[in-house]
């Protein structure tokens, strides 16, 4: 053997080709990875999909311990151990899930994130009974094959396939699976609250999303949703004297409820043209032509005009993305038409914009409203507001997934005007985000999803797991 001695001026030499051979470190190990079979890789989702489907978690009741033992199970025999959680504060029936696959820590971890409950079903309706996980006609049928049960199978096959492969990983896979979605919230709440510590090294998370715009089987944009409208109810109080109806009153709590109900409900709050929604009629006006579309690329330009203005407020959904909203819901009154009651009350379903300041908003209603003898009252469940980043390593690493699978469809970043769990986990200090990993058709997703026949085609299943694992060998 020949030693040599390094002079003082080849010390930089060397440390810059020890820096090059550190770099393609990385590719070595991706030399030793296995490809993934993702025909083989399908089927297998299929069958665990299916029996995930088959354990009946509507809620109320939920019955989510159910799942989290099934899904405790399933990782088990991979090797990774998976924690029930919670259960004496989310009450009987009921869990949280979590497991973890450990990268090499060098990176923050990403999260995947899906809740575990289902809303009821009515199995006269339905072709298929609601849990039968039936795989026929080339789709796995049942209650949560699109809210959300797939989506966390999908996860969770894309997480055990990476494993499998011995995809060399930066970031740790956090599988988180949620109670209470659908009614209260309650199971993210509650797991945010009582484990910071499995959370505080999470950079990114993805949970449901938007959905897709697919149109007769061609994909006009694919979305990832950054934020969210905040759910803040309120309710408005009249008291008056109680009477026989054939007496009318001036104090009759009716009438000055109906005139502040109107008033609410008429008043056209400011236009708030957010950077995210800005972007998503961006995409939006590649499918127009004219003036539609030379709008919708400058929202702000023709938010300005009377006439484009007009065009971007008349669709309801464009309208709602660009404003806080009220919808008058829930009136009570009087239960017999010859009594005049001593209170009448109407609750409001409002939706603001995720930077709103909820003082400032209801001091504003009252306003509107212009009568001091109408009592607002915040109701229960306010959520704290939230939005992410549109230019992060996620997004990134979803458009370039997509632009790979789907090529020339643009990845555009709608507000949703519903609710998820994001805001729950962005209050947490993670960048949340909406994430369907899937392209199914309107029609069907608006027909399945909360309705009947819920289902998920077999190919679907398999672009989820394609761009799940893609998204995150592209974050490593």
């Amino acid at each position: 053997m020949r030693l040599f001695r390094l002079s003082p001026r080849s010390i930089p030499s060397a440390l810059a080709l020890l820096a090059a051979l550190a770099a393609l470190a990385p590719r070595g190990a991706r030399a030793q990875e296995r490809q993934i079979d993702y025909a083989a890789l399908r089927d297998e989702t299929v069958r665990a999909m299916s029996e995930y489907l088959q354990i009946n978690t509507t809620n109320p009741p939920g019955n989510e311990l159910a799942t989290a033992k099934w899904l405790q199970s399933f990782l088990a025999k991979e090797g990774i151990e998976g924690e029930i959680l919670d259960t004496a504060e989310l009450g009987k029936g009921r869990a949280n899930f979590y497991a973890r696959l450990k990268g090499d820590g060098s990176q923050k971890a990403i999260a995947l994130v899906h809740h575990m409950d289902v809303v009821p079903s009515n199995a006269e309706l339905w072709s298929v009974p609601p849990f039968s996980g039936a795989v026929k006609d080339g789709y796995v049928w049942g209650r949560g094959a699109l809210d959300m049960k797939s989506e966390g199978i999908i996860h969770l096959m894309s997480m055990v396939a990476l494993k499998r492969a011995g995809v060399h990983l930066t970031r740790d896979i956090v599988f988180i699976a949620n109670s209470d979605e659908e009614v209260e919230g309650t199971g993210a709440v509650i797991f945010t609250h009582n484990h910071a510590d499995l959370l505080k090294d999470v950079e990114f998370l993805i949970t449901e999303g938007e959905g897709t715009n697919v149109e007769n089987g061609v994909v006009k944009w694919f979305a990832i949703g950054v934020a969210e409208k905040r759910a803040y109810w309120l309710r408005l109080v009249a008291h008056g004297t109680t009477a026989h109806g054939s007496i009318p009153r001036a104090d009759n709590p009716v009438p000055r409820l109906a005139r502040a109900v109107a008033r609410a409900a008429a008043w056209q709050t400011p236009i708030h043209l957010l950077p995210a929604v800005d972007r998503f009629f961006k995409a939006e006006a590649t499918l127009e032509t004219g003036e539609h579309r030379t709008w919708l690329a400058n929202a702000k330009a023709a938010l300005a005009t009377p006439r484009g203005r007009a065009f971007i407020l008349s669709d309801p959904y464009r309208n709602a993305i660009l404003r806080n909203t009220i919808a008058p819901t829930v009136l009570t009154g009087s239960n017999r038409t010859n009594i005049i009651p001593p209170v009448a009350s109407a609750e409001l379903d409002i939706r603001l914009m995720p930077d709103e300041d909820t003082t400032a908003f209801k001091r504003e209603l009252a306003r509107v409203i212009g009568d001091s003898s109408v009592h607002i009252e915040v109701m229960p469940g306010v959520m704290p507001s939230y939005s992410a980043d549109i230019n992060t390593a996620l997004v990134r690493a979803v458009e370039a997934q997509i632009h790979e699978m789907l090529p020339g469809v643009p990845v555009t970043t709608p507000l949703a005007a519903g609710a998820t769990d994001r805001p729950t986990y962005s209050h947490a200090g993670i960048q949340a985000y909406g994430l369907e990993p899937y392209i199914v058709e309107n029609k069907e997703e608006e027909r399945g999803v909360h309705g009947v026949d819920e289902r998920l085609s077999i190919a679907n299943i398999e672009f989820g797991l394609k761009l799940i694992t893609g998204m995150i060998r592209r974050m490593q």
